[in-house]
C-alpha cells in the first residue's frame, strides 16, 4: 500500500514508483545470504555458564533458588 501524502501523482507516475521499488527489493532479495553456520568467537567458544538459567515458572520466590546449597 502507498500512502500518497503531498501532491497528486499520476497513474503512470505511482506505476514506475512500484516498478522500480519492486526491482530493488527484488535485487536486495537475490544478493542477501545468510551464514549458513554462525561462527563463534573465541570468547564464547572458552566461556562457562556460572549458573543454570532462572527457571521463570517457579515465580520470584523459587526462580533464583538452588536446591542443596
Amino acid at each position: 500500500m502507498i500512502d500518497v501524502r503531498r501532491g497528486n501523482p499520476t497513474d503512470d507516475e505511482l506505476a514506475a514508483l512500484i516498478a522500480v521499488l519492486s526491482e530493488a527489493y527484488r535485487t536486495e532479495v537475490e544478493d542477501a545470504t545468510a551464514d549458513p553456520t554462525p561462527q563463534r568467537s573465541a570468547w564464547e567458544l572458552t566461556q562457562r555458564g556460572l549458573r543454570p538459567p532462572l527457571r521463570r515458572d517457579l515465580g520470584w520466590r523459587q526462580g533464583g533458588w538452588q536446591h542443596g546449597c
